[in-house]
């Protein structure tokens, strides 16, 4: 009896020891640059680590051909404003020469724009758009393979006109209109324009003139519209890429009564139509942020880091000394996830932050060559998107952040590859916000005005 007493006694020590062993093997780090520790049991100082984050500025952000024509002016005092114009070439599609009645009168010319329902800012304040006249035709720009630090983006796939070009306008508005932007309501705007070519394109189209024999004659004669926003605006405001310029007439019919009608010219190739979007960080501490200077470091910014669709900004990544850990023979890694905290001021504020952001891949030279994919587990289980978001939850009015969360186990397996050497990580709006919106997301910092950025890993040590 005795025996069999010690042998169950050594058995439950047994079961016990091994149990506190494999309790004792599973740690939580937590990568941040908030450098207080947590003292838990199990938790190793997470100021061993180092995660460097910056301000980065893309160079040459394709915004043609996107379906949006963006117009508008935004303003904060932490990154200073953005404005974007809209360039667009116009087409004569299905007017017919001489199908206007010889008797006909002209009326007038407006500029019509279909909202999208896309907002940006403040928009109980009445905006300002005005319609010029291109003098400059607007061209594609060609792009060439790079290779090695010089690859090229990877949602760059051919000509295109890119967010800092600019072709030359009238200074002399054709038009403009100033109007409450109630977007979500709002049907159409129509904006008036000079009587001048209105009834130049009137008798035109009266009289069958060569400058509308067909869109290449058009084009020469009319290069395109510019579409400028009010130094004023409090928003950016989106509208369709169903734009039209109708000119309106008038004639007396057979029966005596008068006849209203009018003729459009619509938007021409949309490869053409693309958004000049320029950022001012005047009296900010980005004022410095530009092509020739494209990286600001969190340290030299007040712990400000921001990304924002459309300028190009996105939030640079680093973590210098994980590969260390990825090496450690005696370390299993189980679970890893980005955290990113946005500040809850922002939350009912006029500059929401984004619904999701994505995790771009970038080469030394800086430049996206890839995207943070959907682990294949998850794929598996019916996740449908290849491409991984980090999507915005939580947050309340009691002031917890809103927060994203990305699964980065496969990167984390992934940087001992010699395709990942020196690479980093940026964060962004998805590719359709990032060639479409002013989407905006500045990170929240701690006490130590350090961004709220952590890297947790949970591994095994043996």
């Amino acid at each position: 009896m005795i025996r069999n007493f010690k042998r169950r006694s050594i058995q439950f020590l047994f079961s016990a020891l091994l149990l506190i062993g494999i309790s004792a093997c599973n740690k939580d780090i937590s990568l941040s640059l908030d450098n207080s520790r947590d003292e838990s049991i199990g938790l190793v100082p997470i100021d061993t680590f180092q995660v460097n984050t910056s301000t980065y500025l893309l160079d040459d952000v394709p915004t043609s051909g996107t379906g949006m024509i963006l117009a508008g002016k935004i303003s904060n005092t932490t990154t200073g404003s953005v404005l974007s114009t809209s360039y667009m070439r116009m087409a004569i599609d299905n007017i017919i020469a001489g199908s206007i009645p010889t008797a006909a009168k002209y009326d007038s010319i407006t500029f019509v724009l279909k909202p999208n329902k896309y907002f940006y800012g403040d928009t109980t304040k009445t905006q300002t758009l005005s319609v010029h006249q291109l003098t400059q035709q607007i061209t594609l720009k060609e792009v060439n393979t790079g290779s090695g630090t010089n690859e090229l983006p990877y949602y760059v796939n051919g000509a295109a006109v890119y967010n800092n070009q600019k072709f030359n306008y009238e200074p002399t508005a054709l038009g403009s209109l100033s109007f409450k932007p109630f977007v979500k309501k709002l049907d159409s705007i129509a904006i008036r324009l000079n009587d001048n070519l209105g009834n130049t394109l009137f008798s035109y189209i009266k009289d069958g003139h060569g400058n509308i024999a067909s869109n290449d004659n058009f084009n020469e004669y009319f290069k395109g519209i510019a579409l400028v926003p009010g130094n004023n605006n409090t928003a950016m405001i989106g509208f369709k890429d169903t734009v039209s310029m109708q000119v309106h007439y008038n004639y007396i019919n057979d029966e005596g009564f008068k006849v209203n009608k009018s003729t459009s010219f619509n938007l021409g190739n949309k490869a053409y139509q693309f958004n000049n979007v320029e950022a001012d960080r005047t009296g900010t501490a980005f004022n410095t942020l530009s092509i020739t200077n494209p990286e600001l470091k969190s340290s030299t910014t007040n712990g400000d880091v921001f990304l924002e669709g459309s300028t190009g900004t996105v939030v640079k990544l680093t973590f210098p000394t994980l590969l260390d850990l990825v090496n450690d023979p005696t370390v299993a890694i189980n679970k890893v996830e980005l955290v990113i905290e946005t500040e809850n001021k922002y939350r009912n504020s006029f500059f929401i932050p984004p619904a999701r952001v994505v995790l771009m891949i970038a080469n030394a030279g800086g430049n996206p060559v890839s995207i943070i994919t959907t682990p294949i587990f998850l794929q598996q289980q019916g996740q449908q998107d290849p491409v991984q978001y980090g999507f915005l939850a939580g947050g309340d009015e009691f002031g917890a952040n809103a927060k994203y969360t990305f699964n980065m186990i496969e990167y984390v397996n992934n940087i001992k590859k010699d395709s990942y050497f020196n690479t980093s990580l940026f964060l962004s709006v998805p590719q359709s916000s990032l060639f479409a919106t002013t989407d905006r997301l500045i990170i929240a910092k701690d006490a130590n005005n350090k961004p709220r950025i952590k890297l947790n890993i949970l591994y095994t040590k043996f």
